[in-house]
């Protein structure tokens, strides 16, 4: 069952896929047209959005790695320098 041929209207379809019937008729417009480049760019655009996620979020788990190493190293020296 889909927009282009499938039983259901869009308004159908936009309440139990929670989308706006506007931008479905858009959809289904661009696929009867043959225009499916509207659905890649928006996996790719998702996939290049996802990988800059997991590349800062790997970035911030190499700094906090390096924090704590550093803590590790430097706080029994500082407890012992400070008489504790």
């Amino acid at each position: 069952m889909t927009v282009a041929s499938g039983p259901k209207t869009i308004s159908q379809l936009s309440s139990e896929y929670q989308g706006h019937p506007n931008q479905m008729g858009q959809w289904k417009r661009h696929l009867l047209d043959g225009d499916t480049q509207i659905f890649t760019n928006d996996v790719a655009r998702r996939k290049r959005e996802q990988d800059a996620l997991e590349l800062d979020l790997y970035e911030q788990i190499g700094r906090l790695r390096m924090e704590l190493e550093w803590l590790k190293k430097s706080c029994p020296l500082r407890l012992r320098s400070n008489g504790a």
